[in-house]
């Protein structure tokens, strides 16, 4: 990995409810490298929106570090904030749900710019139609409602409302999820080719490992509010070690009726995210589990370069997952 532009440290975000802490992020560490991607995978509920969300200063985060390009965001005021925004944007899940029904396509695309008072409106304006253009939008839906677009059209106006103000790092929160297969690879394909235009970072967040593989350099895979395994993408599809990680791979279709994939049921009760007990939280669903895993709770360490797992039984996972890969080879 390059020079980091985001670098988090042991982040923690905890709500409050009626019954305790909620930890729905958990001492999380990663960083991520100017011009490339981090996917963040893992089932509902997980924490992957919060963690986004936290690092934007959404929801404000209960404990750790954010740096972003060698500066301290952890805690910022009002006036520091308003200055990130230019730099940190988010792509949201639902596109219907986070454009303002009341706006056109072209007041939607301009609001930041205006907020920001970039420019006159002549050059606001001419933005706007060139921003259309880039994310590959006909003028004659410049102004129409969002009710009046399909999905990935609307999906095209949330990334050119993101990219307004000509920002670093973007938030891509489960960009594709609520579109059509054929409009994911569209909206997926253009998502990369404005990366690789306009030298942009992601934080890509999704359920879909194959969507994930397609755009991220690397992955890190979480659970219950914490990370259990973070590497390479082609290394994590490679050999994976975690044993929730396995069991998320196993479950990936494989589109030919020859080849026979073996799936990894994931069996036993949730561990609840309030007031988590210690140990592993995956402990009483993985297969693999002993005493010392409900009792202790692994920390996330580096097994081989650049591949950190957080499992006490990483290292004869690790060799039992080399030995798999070179024998099919």
């Amino acid at each position: 990995m390059g020079e980091p532009l985001l670098k988090v440290e042991h982040l923690k975000k905890y709500f409050k409810t009626p019954t305790g802490q909620l930890h729905a992020v958990d001492d999380v560490s990663f960083s991520v490298s100017a011009g490339e991607t981090l996917g963040v995978v893992g089932e509902s509920g997980c924490g992957k929106s919060t963690l986004g969300r936290t690092l934007l200063h959404l929801v404000e985060p209960t404990e750790g570090k954010i740096w972003y390009d060698g500066k301290d965001i952890s805690s910022v005021n009002r006036k520091q904030l308003h200055n990130l925004r230019k730099d940190m944007q988010i792509i949201f899940q639902d596109p219907f749900s986070s454009l303002n029904p009341r706006m056109t396509v072209r007041q939607i695309v301009a609001e930041p710019m205006e907020i920001y008072r970039t420019g006159s409106s002549s050059e606001i304006a001419k933005r706007v139609d060139r921003l259309l253009d880039t994310v590959e939008l006909s003028q004659r839906f410049a102004d129409s409602y969002p009710h009046e677009m399909d999905g990935g059209c609307r999906q095209r106006v949330g990334i050119a409302r993101a990219l307004a103000l000509r920002p670093k790092f973007i938030v891509c929160d489960e960009p594709v999820s609520a579109l059509d297969v054929s409009i994911q690879a569209q909206v997926l394909n253009l998502m990369m080719d404005l990366q690789d235009e306009m030298k942009l970072t992601y934080l890509f967040i999704t359920h879909d490992l194959s969507v994930v593989k397609h755009i991220s350099n690397y992955i890190c895979v979480m659970y219950l509010g914490q990370i259990v395994e973070l590497c390479p993408a082609k290394e994590l599809f490679l050999y994976s070690i975690h044993p929730y990680t396995k069991a998320l791979l196993s479950a990936i279709p494989i589109p030919s009726i020859d080849i026979e994939r073996k799936r990894i049921p994931i069996q036993g009760e949730l561990s609840s995210p309030i007031n988590p007990k210690p140990g592993c939280r995956f402990a009483s669903r993985c297969p693999y589990a002993r005493e010392t895993c409900f009792t202790q709770t692994p920390p996330l360490r580096e097994i081989a370069p650049n591949h950190q797992v957080a499992c006490h039984l990483a290292e004869s996972l690790y060799q039992e997952a080399t030995a798999h890969t070179a024998a099919s080879k």
